[in-house]
């Protein structure tokens, strides 16, 4: 099931909060429930297969989890019990992710014909490296013990449950356990609706409007300069607004439920440089690398040689974990690279001056944007030898075409890169921050209210208007 799509926006997620609310009157555990088999219901939907594999994931991770948190094991035990709990995550995400991809790869090698077709179950990466870290952190000693019912919910919650973020319990566990959360509150209510029609938007009018356009460089059999540019970019926007998109509309509804989700983009387009634009896009799944991977292997702490093998390390199989193809790779190497020279960049460059400062931002904003999109090119291509012959392209101004497609085109493309640099983002207009209950304290200004009103429902009909019958989101084949 779609977040954009009438079943989930007329009937889905109305009945799911009538009867959370309605429990909420009478119990503190049961809505937590009810939410929690809502949330497996609507995984069921368009996965009904792998449910089995979504519950046994659930009851083998709180298993190990609880041997970590309450049972007095041996440090040697204790270690074992991670190793295990660890292995058996990547184990089960190993084989339906990426045993295709070793076989092939295996193939190739030997000039075998081993045929191994796994359907991916939809959301495994995001639920599993969820649970990988509750087990780090219980290991460390850092996780209270969780009632099942809680935890249950913690990994299923359907607005992160097919495409992020990637939550973490001590930021989401102790809402679920709080029982005013289970009260409606009306300002939340339409906060949450006016996120989620600007998410609505992002996504339906959007990415989905620029969407043909990126056939212009990865359709056409030997794009022009122009063409290639003009795809690149397109698909730089369509994949900002519908990832954007997916992120708001997440945010928003559960906002409803009086749940707060982190912050998962911020803007990541308007960084001067490529470490601001990891803190800038998905922002738990930079934050997990970093805790769980980087450090792990020795952050910066063993010289900068290491530190930038540490760097290449993480960022290759951060490639690896949005897909399993060489293209991914390709992407996480570009990524890697372009963070160590970043890196030597600072160590070795002084601070600027602050007359030159702003003008050395704006350098370093387009320098990382173009960067980014040379990389998208790998990331969206079918195969690397196709994103070569785009990036050639793309290279070789002597090719340029300009018709009236182009034209129209680039005019379409100037318009998003204006709504990207100079438009707010979400948490801008909504003053949103994971855990503030303040949030759009605007709304409360009478004066500001109906514009605040008229605006959010433009966007909610034009949102709704333009629901396609089928346009998933594009992380949801991570």
């Amino acid at each position: 099931m779609l977040f954009n799509s009438y079943p989930f926006i007329l009937l889905f997620l109305p009945v799911v909060l009538a009867g959370y609310f309605w429990l909420g009157r009478r119990s503190n555990l049961t809505p937590v429930i009810w939410l929690a088999l809502a949330s497996l219901a609507f995984y069921a939907i368009g996965n009904w297969q792998f449910v089995a594999l979504l519950l046994l994931s659930i009851a083998f991770n709180y298993g190990v989890g609880h041997l970590l948190i309450v049972a007095k094991l041996a440090p040697t035990r204790r270690r074992a019990a991670l190793a295990l709990g660890v292995a058996g995550d990547l184990l089960v995400l190993g084989i339906f992710k990426y045993a295709g991809f070793a076989a092939d790869n295996l193939n190739a090698m030997l000039d075998t014909h081993f045929a191994v077709d796994i359907l991916l179950p939809v959301g495994i990466s995001f639920y599993t490296f969820t649970q990988i870290a509750f087990l780090v952190d219980a290991y460390r000693g850092q996780v209270a013990a969780y009632a099942l019912p809680h935890y249950a919910l913690f990994v299923t919650y359907f607005p992160h449950l097919i495409a992020g973020p990637i939550l973490h319990h001590k930021d989401m566990i102790p809402q679920f356990q709080r029982e005013e959360t289970k009260h409606p509150d009306p300002h939340l209510i339409l906060c949450g609706i006016i996120i989620f029609a600007i998410g609505l938007f992002k996504k339906t009018c959007l990415a989905d409007g620029i969407q043909p356009l990126v056939a212009l460089a990865f359709e056409a059999r030997s794009p022009s300069f122009d063409q290639a540019w003009l795809g690149a970019l397109a698909y730089t926007f369509q994949l900002y607004f519908d990832f954007s998109g997916y992120s708001d509309m997440a945010i928003g509804m559960s906002l409803m439920f009086g749940i707060f989700l982190p912050v998962n983009f911020n803007s990541p387009y308007k960084a001067a440089s490529i470490v601001e634009f990891w803190r800038r896009w998905h922002m738990t799944l930079s934050q997990f690398l970093r805790d769980y991977l980087y450090v792990p292997l020795g952050g910066n702490r063993h010289g900068r040689v290491l530190r930038y093998v540490n760097l290449m390390i993480t960022m290759l199989l951060g490639g690896l974990w949005h897909g399993a193809a060489w293209t991914f790779v390709v992407w996480g190497a570009l990524h890697g690279a372009y963070l160590c020279i970043n890196h030597v960049f600072n160590a070795l460059v002084p601070n600027m001056p602050s007359p030159l400062a702003r003008p050395s931002r704006i350098a370093g904003a387009v320098l990382t944007f173009l960067a980014v999109v040379v990389a998208w090119v790998f990331f969206r291509a079918e195969r690397v030898d196709w994103a070569l012959l785009i990036i050639r392209a793309m290279a070789d101004p002597t090719s340029t075409v300009f018709g009236r497609e182009e034209i129209a085109a680039l005019v379409l493309v100037c318009v998003y890169a204006a709504l990207v640099w100079l438009a707010p983002n979400t948490q801008a207009i909504m003053g949103y921050d994971h855990g503030n209950r303040r949030v759009g304290e605007r709304l409360r200004v009478g004066r500001i209210r109906p514009l605040f009103l008229y605006g959010a429902s433009l966007l909610l009909a034009f949102g709704i208007l333009g629901i396609q019958s089928h346009s998933e989101f594009i992380y949801f084949r991570f």
